[in-house]
C-alpha cells in the first residue's frame, strides 16, 4: 500500500472528494507504476482513477461504526509526533 494514502473513514468532517480521488490517483498510480502515462495509456489511466474513485466513495459512505469519529486535527497532531519520534526533529 502506498505510504501516502491516508485512512478516510470515521472522521469529522468526513472525507471530501477531492481526498478520496487523490487517493484514487495514488492507487492507481501505484497499481500501474506510472506516475505520468503516455498519451496512449492516459485513457485508460484516467478511467481507472474515475472507477476507483466512485468505488472508494461508495466505501467510504457506506461503512458504519460505533465509534466516536476521529478529529482531523488531533490524527495529524498524532501522526507529526510519531514521525519526530521516528525520524527525529528537524
Amino acid at each position: 500500500m502506498c505510504r501516502s494514502i491516508k485512512t478516510l473513514f470515521n472522521f469529522e468532517p468526513p472525507a471530501t472528494d477531492e481526498e478520496i480521488r487523490a487517493a484514487s490517483l495514488q492507487f492507481v498510480r501505484k497499481l500501474s507504476g506510472f506516475t505520468a502515462p503516455s498519451k496512449a495509456n492516459q485513457p485508460a489511466f484516467d478511467r481507472a482513477v474515475e472507477q476507483v474513485f466512485h468505488v472508494a466513495r461508495h466505501l467510504v459512505d457506506d461503512l458504519v461504526t460505533t465509534s466516536a469519529p476521529r478529529d482531523r486535527t488531533v490524527e495529524a497532531a498524532r501522526a507529526k509526533a510519531r514521525s519526530a519520534a521516528r525520524f527525529g526533529r528537524a
